[in-house]
Parts: C-alpha cells; sequence; structure tokens
C-alpha cells in the first residue's frame, strides 16, 4: 500500500457531508462529501433494539460520515448536525422542541415547566388508552365538546341526574340530585 492510498483511507474515516437521498426500506441514505458520493449506508438511529424510534434523515441535512478502516462503503452516518441550510429550532437551556415539516412543535421547557404541542391548521390530535386518563388541574376548553357516554362532575351523572322541585311554567328546577 503506497502512502497516497494510506492517507486516502486516513482521510475517510471521519468525513463530513450532507444527505443526498434516503431510502426508507431498508433504512438507507447516500452522502455527498466534497466529490465523492457514497453507496446507500445506514443512519444511526437513537434506539434500534426492543424499543425503537423511527425519524429518517432529509436530503440535504448535514451529517458525519464514520468509515472503518477508511472503507466508505462499510461507514455509518451520524445525523443531526444543525447548518445554514437547517438552523438549530430552539436557543435556550432547558428548552426540548421537535419541529416538524409541516409546522408542528411538540416542545418542552423545564426551566418554565410548560408542555406545549402546536399542530398546523387542520390537524388531529388522538389519545388512545384503554386504562383511562387522568388530567390533575384545571382545564380550560374552547370549542365544543362531545361524550359519547356520559359526563360526572362531582359525583352527579348529566345523563341520570334529577332535579327536584319541579314545575311547569317560568319557575327553575332545584340543584341535580
Amino acid at each position: 500500500m503506497n502512502i497516497a492510498e494510506i492517507t486516502r483511507l486516513l482521510e475517510n474515516i471521519v468525513r463530513f457531508g450532507t444527505i443526498e437521498a434516503v431510502q426508507m426500506q431498508p433504512p438507507r441514505v447516500k452522502v455527498k462529501s466534497g466529490n465523492i458520493a457514497t453507496t446507500w449506508l445506514p443512519w444511526l438511529n437513537l434506539r434500534a433494539g426492543a424499543d425503537r424510534e423511527w425519524d429518517p434523515p432529509t436530503i440535504g441535512e448535514q451529517v458525519v460520515l464514520l468509515s472503518p478502516s477508511g472503507n466508505l462503503a462499510q461507514g455509518v452516518v451520524l445525523t443531526g448536525l444543525f447548518s445554514d441550510l437547517i438552523p438549530a429550532n430552539g436557543d435556550r437551556e432547558g428548552l426540548h422542541r421537535r419541529t416538524y415539516r409541516d409546522g408542528a412543535v411538540i416542545e418542552y421547557d423545564s426551566v418554565a415547566k410548560q408542555l406545549l404541542a402546536v399542530l398546523p391548521a387542520g390537524g388531529k390530535a388522538q389519545l388512545t388508552a384503554p386504562g383511562g386518563v387522568t388530567i390533575l388541574g384545571n382545564v380550560d376548553i374552547t370549542g365544543t365538546v362531545t361524550v359519547s357516554a356520559d359526563v360526572v362532575a362531582s359525583g352527579i351523572s348529566l345523563v341520570t341526574h334529577t332535579h327536584g322541585g319541579v314545575q311547569t311554567g317560568s319557575g327553575t328546577t332545584a340543584v341535580p340530585k
């Protein structure tokens, strides 16, 4: 092996680049680094075991290409570097923010102790919890609340409660029982 070959291998161990193409199945990307374009390579995820994370990179995202022994064909792509093209979506300590391409934002600010979820126009949220949902604290709702079974407030059912002192005419009923 000559000096030029050794130098090339050393330079290829760690390279910066950008995502040029994304393939979903099997999950692979092609990276452009200078005048070099890689073959399809896997990208590193936060988790890929019994618990898994799915978050494919996007074209133009800046990455680090890690290639054992300088062999680019055996490389692995480390995503998540901010760039001028794709800048950071936060600017302070204690903020964990996820911004989606359609404008949706989910964030937790541990300094302000505030959880926020914002969906774009037309967005819907669904929570499925067969064991139930418990909310502690005050709740403000703007809009219509639709319930398929019953609403119970302080032990009084909206569906089955009765009123005492009912009379016809302009009178009002007593409190529910």
